[in-house]
């Protein structure tokens, strides 16, 4: 829905709401940076990494590859959470040695390139679920609103009519678009550090693409690249699906203000320390997007006040389900398409 078929809460009192509820995050000591958690995070993510391909290089010709290929499909999936955690400046004080690390973890440890997610990924940010200026809501494949289908032409116009039955089918092919994404970052002019993020990412492709052939025989070699691609994508797609998809949509001018306009686009998943590994913290998509540089492992003790605060100034605030979450999706995106449905 757009910014007209939006329920706004009542007008803010004077002053910032925002800076108000920053004071009480800040008082808190919930945006200092956790140093020790980090170190352990890295060092666990780059031991049990390793030791996936270790495993990989000791099976050889066996079809445990396969199980293999699963485990190294939710690890991929962890480095690019600590990219994203790296991105948003919450790991490391300065930028370079931000940069540094992003670009080890996403360029060549997962073949994704750090300069083109981040700079995408701060469009997101400054205005998410806005369909003129968020990437993430661009229907280059899927349409996200109604306006955008009656629009649609070529792809997006053929899938929308079912993309919310093709959605979790498409995810597959998620991994192979963040490849695919990185090498034409790398072949434009523009990208900052354009040689360094070209060497990273040609580096991670060539010995990941050799050890299969060279440890596989080419069938299976084949198959545990389908398996692991796959499966990564499907990863992603389910981390970062329940945090705005199925929420509304803005166009235009709007007039939130930054808090509203991050909790009204914004959904949080509820859930246990499992679902906080499993999703990043990203489960608590609200805090996140009004403290990007928290560190995710203080987002779980964030959101009980942010929920408290969004209750005393009137704002809604939504927290479901992991599994509620997908259907609200699958059903806004069923809805999106129905423009397409009635013209067909």
């Amino acid at each position: 829905m757009t910014t007209d078929k939006l329920v706004l809460p009542s007008p803010p009192r004077p002053g910032s709401d925002f800076a108000r509820l920053c004071r009480r995050i800040t008082d808190a000591g919930l945006l200092d940076r956790r140093p020790g958690y980090y170190t352990a995070r890295i060092a666990l993510v780059t031991v049990l990494f390793a030791g996936g391909w270790v495993a990989f290089a000791l099976l050889g010709d066996s079809w445990w590859q396969l199980a293999v290929a699963a485990f190294q499909a939710f690890m991929f999936g962890q480095i690019a959470l600590l990219s994203h955690d790296l991105a948003h400046r919450q790991v490391f004080k300065t930028r370079r040695s931000a940069e540094i690390a992003g670009r080890l973890a996403g360029n060549l440890g997962i073949g994704m390139s750090y300069g083109w997610w981040m700079d995408k990924h701060t469009r997101h940010h400054a205005n998410p679920n806005h369909e003129e200026l968020d990437p993430d809501v661009d229907p280059d494949v899927l349409v996200w609103s109604q306006r955008q289908a009656r629009e649609a032409r070529g792809v997006p116009r053929f899938i929308g009519r079912h993309q919310a039955l093709l959605f979790f089918p498409l995810l597959t092919l998620e991994g192979l678009n963040l490849h695919v994404s990185g090498i034409r970052a790398v072949a434009r002019p523009g990208l900052r550090r354009r040689g360094l993020e070209a060497a990273l990412l040609f580096t991670h492709i060539a010995v990941y693409l050799a050890a299969l052939f060279i440890v596989l025989p080419p069938g299976l070699a084949l198959l545990f690249f389908a398996v692991h691609q796959g499966l990564w994508g499907v990863y992603m797609g389910s981390i970062f699906a329940p945090n705005h998809k199925g929420m509304p949509t803005l166009t235009g001018k709007t007039d939130l203000d930054f808090l509203r306009k991050q909790v009204l686009t914004s959904r949080n998943v509820a859930g246990g320390p499992v679902i906080d590994v499993l999703l990043g913290g990203l489960n608590h998509q609200i805090e996140h997007h009004l403290f990007p540089s928290m560190p995710s492992v203080h987002l779980r003790r964030a959101q009980p006040m942010v929920e408290a605060y969004c209750a005393e100034i009137g704002i809604s605030y939504l927290r479901t389900g992991l599994v509620s979450s997908y259907r609200q999706t699958l059903k806004h995106l069923h809805e999106a398409g129905a423009p397409l449905r009635k013209a067909s």
